[in-house]
């Protein structure tokens, strides 16, 4: 009986404790399941301010591109017919379009024909193309900012149109269109371990990290929505198949849990993305389109790891170890998605570096007249002077030769000297503030633009003592002093009496540099969205005449991202006597003072120390 006893009492606790094993399995599940999907939505949330950020940044670059067509006369006299030939306008289109880097750029007229097109000289121009269907056309005809991605009728090229009215007198004369495209960005989401997407308005995928999501659609689409896609040509015909993203749950009001059907074809990346554990989408709207984006953040990681718990929870859940065991993988779970956020934010710092290094090579690209004058004059003198030594030579004077050696020695140093600041220039700093003298930076800036100071007559007044200090990267603030000096030599561009200052002093923890001018001061319009970027009002250069005039409005936006990335700003005002006033606000710094560190600065280039005692 005793033995019977304690089977029967076996057998009543066995359901018990099996009923209690998996209770503790299934909240355990469920709270391992909570836990890592909350920790995903927020790593989701991560990668969509991220993308978002990079797709906002690419299309930023040339939001302002089309209005700035508008300045130009010869645009303005094609499409109003004063102007019957376009042969000038096209060349001139076909650089900017190299120089910018977009797909396309071309003007129409008010009815929607292409009258000038940088692919003038190509098989399938624009040229007389009839594009007045096209709804960034439209837009534009009725006076707005057109936006439109779609897919070229010509090339079946896909890209971004951005569109802008061309106005005279109040009235719309045509439309400047430039089409750009986002297959880099593309590119650059491809290795990401989380796919995402782009949808348009019509719910159909114009941009993702997986070649064959693009141009499926996340709805059904109905029958007349498909014939009006006909007759506007958005897609180019494309078939539009259905992505087939089936949903399963929502969790939150932005995140819902789907799966993804495999399509009639069989094809689908499972050896890049899985597909069995479905993935966490999170869909955000991109501002200022009618565009969402969408990260599909795969979910067999948290559900495996949800199961592996429940297990645990199931077999000991008495055991507060296995408690703190869940509570250390959650933990490094955290820790290796918290690690590639910041492996992303590295990347996107180092695209970052690369726009500021290329708006110190387009400076350079102004600067190319002025350095080629510099140093052409130089170069003609040595010829001369060389073949002047030796008829002198021949001729037995060798008092006359002496003099000229002498001479074109000289010119080799000046020619030496300006090459080198000019290498110094160009170099791909890092970018790492470090203690300077900022009066170094400001003669290095000052020299590479003193051929446009002397040609242009402007009188320059300098007050930088030397031992005012900031926490900065000297190579970088050289490139935001050459543009903001050359942005005041041109405000003050044939003007008599021109008069460029330029101060720096210490105010507290603070060092303030300013560049004023006696030019015509900053319109009030313009003040809100100084610091844009593509925005200018700058006249394109057409012959080469104007110089310092021109560019693409990245100036002022490059150079306060660069002062602020150390801490400080950069703002724009109209001075108390007129003309205008830009000021760089850094934190100071305090300069070395012991021997070596300062021999190592100076040599550097970072400080200025006559004074300097030899090195041991």
């Amino acid at each position: 009986m005793p033995a019977a006893r304690r089977l029967r009492t076996i057998g009543l606790l066995l359901p018990a404790l099996a009923g209690l094993a998996l209770l503790a399995g299934v909240v355990g599940f469920r709270i391992s399941e909570g836990m890592g999907l909350a920790a995903l939505q927020e790593t989701g949330h991560h990668r969509l301010d991220l993308y978002a950020e990079s797709l906002e940044r690419e299309i930023d670059k040339y939001a302002y591109f089309p209005a700035t067509l508008g300045l130009e006369r010869d645009v303005l006299d094609l499409v109003t017919g004063r102007a019957p030939l376009a042969w000038g306008l096209n060349r001139y289109l076909e650089r900017l379009n190299e120089r910018a880097g977009t797909l396309s750029i071309y003007v129409l007229n008010r009815r929607g024909r292409v009258l000038a097109a940088s692919n003038w000289n190509r098989p399938d121009s624009f040229i007389n193309e009839d594009l007045s269907y096209r709804p960034y056309f439209i837009e534009a005809a009725a006076g707005r900012q057109g936006r439109f991605f779609g897919v070229g009728t010509t090339r079946g090229e896909a890209g971004y149109y951005l569109s802008s009215p061309l106005t005279e007198d109040g009235a719309i004369v045509g439309v400047a269109v430039v089409k750009v495209s986002l297959e880099q960005l593309e590119q650059s989401w491809s290795t990401v371990e989380a796919p995402v997407l782009v949808a348009d308005e019509n719910g159909v995928v114009i941009l993702a990290s997986v070649p064959s999501w693009k141009f499926t659609t996340l709805r059904p689409m109905d029958e007349p929505t498909r014939r009006h896609f006909d007759q506007t040509l958005q897609y180019n015909a494309r078939p539009l198949s259905p992505l087939g993203l089936m949903r399963q749950d929502r969790i939150a009001a932005d995140a819902e849990l789907v799966r993804l059907s495999r399509p009639a074809d069989g094809q689908l990346e499972e050896t890049v993305f899985p597909v069995s554990g479905g993935f966490l989408a999170q869909t955000a709207p991109l501002q200022g389109t009618g565009w969402t984006m969408t990260v599909l953040s795969p979910v067999d990681q948290v559900t495996g790891m949800a199961w592996t718990r429940a297990a645990l929870a199931a077999m000991g859940s008495a055991v507060p170890g296995i408690l703190l065991l869940m509570w250390v993988q959650r933990r490094r779970h955290l820790h290796e998605l918290e690690r590639k956020v910041e492996e992303r934010t590295r990347n996107l710092r180092a695209a970052q570096d690369e726009l500021v290094h290329a708006g110190k090579l387009a400076v350079i690209g102004q600067l190319s007249a002025g350095l080629a004058h510099e140093l052409n004059q130089p170069l003609a003198a040595l010829r001369t002077l060389s073949g002047n030594t030796v008829k002198f030579l021949q001729r037995g004077n060798l008092e006359a030769a002496q003099g000229n050696l002498e001479r074109i020695a000289h010119l080799v140093d000046s020619m030496g000297a300006l090459t080198s600041q000019l290498k110094s220039f160009a170099r791909k700093s890092s970018g790492a503030p470090r203690p300077i003298a900022v009066r170094r930076p400001i003669d290095n800036a000052l020299f590479l633009l003193d051929q446009r100071l002397r040609r242009s007559g402007v009188a320059m007044q300098v007050d930088a003592p030397e031992d005012v200090a900031a926490l900065c990267d000297p190579n970088r603030l050289e490139q935001v002093l050459v543009n903001l000096v050359a942005n005041g030599l041109d405000a003050l561009a044939g003007r008599t009496g021109g008069r460029l200052t330029l101060t720096a002093r210490t105010e507290g923890d603070r060092v303030r540099i300013e560049i004023a001018d006696n030019g015509p001061g900053l319109p009030a319009e313009v003040l809100p969205r100084l610091f844009e970027p593509f925005f200018t009002t700058k006249e394109a250069v057409k012959d080469g005449t104007k110089e310092g005039s021109g560019g693409l409005g990245l100036g002022l936006a490059i150079s306060a991202g660069i002062v602020r990335d150390f801490g400080g700003a950069l703002t724009g005002a109209n001075g108390p006597d007129g003309g205008a006033v830009f000021t760089i606000d850094l934190p100071a710094a305090a300069l070395p003072n012991d021997p070596a560190s300062i021999l190592a600065a100076t040599q550097a280039g970072e400080l200025i120390c006559p004074t300097l005692p030899p090195p041991p």
